[in-house]
């Protein structure tokens, strides 16, 4: 594939697709070492396969500052959400090594900083809220109270749930410019894909070349649906319902940070760096509980410059099938009332497939259905 093919996409965040992989040093075992928890263990692999570029290591104490008052690096780049490692203790060397949850040393880090940080403040900015029942900001408040700045080289990354599904950057960027795409539309999901986000990715698809169904892999809270069962459900859905030649289903590595509407730019940014050149965004994208409004992850689009993200969000209200329309719809397009819509609550759904009860087809496709209820019991 010649770059001038891939240069048809849209632009890497920054200009420049990031690789910060590399060899295993010799000196590795004189080294001090710091343990990552797996949300750091996420962002260390995303920021080696060039997801997060521009970044090539955790956030110094200037970009932290930028991004949690303003959402843009020193640069003057756009980001939403710190990339920090939290420590202990400042290191006495000007490198480190740091390791995985198990103890394997998978990368080296260029000390360029320490600095501390408000934890109540970085909750208040970044999640709206200082609760510690949400679990974004629990996580935020069980961190070690140091970051620890630098640029990272990594020599071993991590196994993947599904190496067939483990596409960096530069594979779907190379695979999107082999089916000739150019306009690609990416749609970021944690749960399996029911008849409303199916609508909503079908009627995205009908104005781009190309879908990338980008389903979250990393750690999520032990109460959404794992990840095996969504990859199951997004494969039947996409086995019998999509045009093959037109989508892609490939694995996004992050761990959910539930952070609402700052997530969803920064899932934006992400999916651009994949080479989408736009992105849905839907109804409490990255939401938890009642923390954020229904669409304040769209209107936190209108805080940038128009084209300052350069990526384009595609939004959607709230869709639900309609049984006088004969068809999914949202209230954008339907005039009807709520009781000619058909709406089903998580934990209706959850009791259904509980007792082996098929949820109805204006909800989910009973294939999807089956797979989730052999799940269930």
């Amino acid at each position: 594939m010649t770059v001038a093919a891939t240069e048809k996409l849209i632009a890497p965040h920054g200009g420049t697709l990031v690789d910060r992989t590399g060899e295993r040093p010799d000196d590795l075992d004189s080294l001090e070492h710091v343990a990552l928890t797996s949300r750091e263990l996420s962002d260390l692999d995303m920021i080696a396969s060039g997801a997060l570029s521009p970044l090539q290591g955790f956030m110094g104490a200037a970009d932290y500052e930028r991004v949690v008052e303003e959402m843009h690096l020193v640069s003057g780049l756009p980001w939403a959400l710190p990339v920090c490692l939290a420590v202990e203790d400042a290191p006495s060397g000007d490198r480190v090594a740091l390791a995985d949850v198990a103890g394997t040393d998978v990368a080296v880090l260029e000390v360029e900083g320490v600095f501390p940080y408000d934890k109540e403040r970085e909750a208040e900015l970044c999640f709206r809220t200082t609760d510690d029942a949400h679990p974004g900001v629990a996580r935020l408040y069980a961190q070690k109270p140091l970051y620890l700045a630098g640029r990272v080289t990594v020599f071993e990354r991590p196994a993947q749930t599904f190496p067939e599904l483990a596409r960096d950057p530069a594979e779907t960027r190379r695979i999107f410019a082999e089916r000739a795409w150019k306009r690609v539309v990416g749609f970021q999901t944690r749960n399996p894909i029911h008849r409303a986000h199916e609508y909503l990715t079908k009627v995205a698809l009908e104005t781009v070349d190309g879908l990338l169904v980008h389903p979250l892999v990393g750690e999520t809270k032990a109460d959404d649906v794992p990840v095996d069962v969504r990859v199951e459900c997004y494969r039947t859905l996409l086995d019998g319902y999509y045009p093959e030649e037109r989508v892609l289903l490939s694995a996004f590595p992050a761990a959910m940070r539930y952070a609402g509407p700052r997530e969803a730019i920064w899932h934006a940014i992400c999916r651009k760096n994949y080479g989408c050149s736009h992105f849905i965004v839907g109804r409490d994208h990255a939401g938890v509980g009642d923390y954020y409004g229904s669409y304040d992850a769209q209107l936190i689009f209108d805080e940038f410059a128009p084209h300052e993200l350069d990526v384009e969000p595609m939004f959607f209200e709230h869709t639900f099938w309609c049984n006088v329309c004969g068809s999914m719809a949202s209230t954008k397009s339907c005039p009807h009332g709520a009781e000619d819509r058909v709406h089903l609550s998580g934990t209706m759904v959850r009791e259904m497939l509980g007792t082996g009860d098929v949820p109805p087809v204006e909800f989910t496709r009973p294939e999807v259905a089956r797979v989730l209820i052999d799940a269930y019991r």
